[in-house]
């Protein structure tokens, strides 16, 4: 069963895990070095993003090396560009409205 994104990236530890991943390739061990927090740990959060598909493994030899996954972000920036189209039309018009209320405000 696939993981839900939102909870994955709700995590700030995740988020950060995302960030030097998408940078480059690294193993749970080289992760878990830039957190205050135990390599099990680290390993659950990387289990969390590889369920919902943010991360991908390929094993070398004995280590794991855990790959960002583009194509899973970009399904879900397209879904939430529906609600940035929806929300920036939304505040152009209050900018208008402002505009107007603040011309109206002058002419008194």
């Amino acid at each position: 069963m696939k993981g839900d994104i939102f909870q994955a990236i709700a995590d700030p530890t995740r988020r950060a895990i995302l960030v030097l991943i998408a940078a480059q390739s690294m193993t749970p061990n080289a992760l878990a070095e830039h957190f205050d927090t135990s390599r099990q740990a680290v390993s659950k959060h990387i289990q969390v993003l590889v369920d919902c598909e943010l991360l991908t493994q390929n094993k070398v030899g004995r280590e794991i090396h855990y790959y960002f996954n583009p194509v899973k972000m970009k399904e879900f920036d397209h879904w939430l560009t529906q609600f940035k189209k929806h929300w920036e039309d939304r505040f152009n018009q209050l900018d208008q409205l402002l505009i107007n209320l603040n011309s109206n405000s002058d002419e008194n």
